[in-house]
């Protein structure tokens, strides 16, 4: 297979959305892996 995306080098500019983006998603993720964590903590202290 082909690739049609266009290869400008190796480094490529981070836009300001793309930059908002991944801020978003570690403040979303980071409470989110805690709060995995401690359910999972849970359920191995309830059934181990």
């Amino acid at each position: 297979m082909s690739s049609t995306a266009p290869t400008h080098g190796a480094h490529q500019p981070v836009n300001k959305s793309t930059g908002r983006l991944v801020v978003a998603w570690i403040l979303v993720g980071i409470p989110l892996a805690y709060g995995v964590f401690q359910t999972l903590t849970q359920v191995a202290a309830l059934f181990g």
